[in-house]
Formats: C-alpha cells, structure tokens, sequence
C-alpha cells in the first residue's frame, strides 16, 4: 500500500531491524522482498544483522548473511553483530559469523569487542571460540577497559 519498508525511527531503525529483533524470519522475508535494505543503518541495535544475532535466531542470521547483509557494520550499542551475539554467548551465531569473515578485533559498542563482551558476561566457550580465531587478549576499549578487567568486574573466574 505504498508504505517505506525503510523507515527508521530512533529505537528499532526500521521494521527489518524490529523483526529481526524480534526473530521473526517471515516478516523478515517480506520486508526483504519488498526491497528493505539489509544493511540499513540505525536504532539501537544498529542494523538488522546485529539485532538478530544479539537476539540469538539463527534462521535469521543466516538470511541476512544469505541477502548480503555486512557482516562487519558497525554501529549501535553493541557495536557489530559479533560483539552482540557473544555478549548474549549465542555460540552458534559467533560461529557463523565468524565463517562469514567477521574480523575478532574490532572496536565499537558497549564493551569495546566482542572478546570483552563474553568475558564480561562469562561466556566462556565464546571466549575460547574468539581466541582461538585471533581475537586481542589486551585490546583496549569499552566500559571495562580490557577483557581480563570486564570478566574480573563481574567475578566471572572461569574466564579469568
């Protein structure tokens, strides 16, 4: 009926984003189809690739990869979808984000990278995952300061 499929509003950024969010991967179809851009940038999460991958629905990572969705954008609390979907410790999506060609290091976002984000919420398999694909054990950013600092402000000794 003539609607944007791209506007954007300050929280979601735009109805990708909110279905992506919200793991809804028929609207996410639809909206793709009706020519939303998958990389469009915006809201909180920053694009529809980070929500989804922070929301943890794989069937919809994989879609927004499958449409060229950018695996490395950056924006948004969050910073990139990696460091979102290892701040909720959804391995499977670090994973394929990671085969996908997300770069382990970079900087943005709440936590500063993604190896901070799982330590400081003691994810620790992502942890292993993220080091063992050439994450920086001394990078410097976010909130904490550095990975070892984010997991020690939260007690989380496992990852320590």
């Amino acid at each position: 009926n003539g609607a944007d499929v791209n506007a954007e509003d300050y929280r979601y950024g735009n109805a990708l984003q909110a279905a992506s969010l919200e793991s809804d991967l028929e609207v996410v179809q639809l909206l793709l189809d009706k020519g939303a851009d998958v990389n469009a940038q915006g809201g909180e999460h920053g694009n529809a690739l980070q929500a989804a991958s922070f929301n943890g629905n794989l069937e919809v990572v994989q879609l927004l990869l499958d449409k060229g969705a950018d695996v490395n954008a950056q924006g948004g609390e969050y910073g990139n979808a990696l460091q979102g979907a290892s701040s909720r410790g959804h391995l499977e999506i670090v994973q394929l984000l990671l085969d996908n060609g997300a770069d382990a290091n970079p900087e943005d976002g709440k936590y500063g990278n993604a190896l901070q984000a799982a330590s400081f919420n003691g994810n620790l398999e992502v942890v292993q995952l993220l080091l063992d694909k050439g994450a920086d054990v001394n990078s410097q950013g976010g909130e904490h300061g550095n990975a070892l600092q984010a997991a020690s402000s939260e007690d989380n000794r496992d990852v320590v």
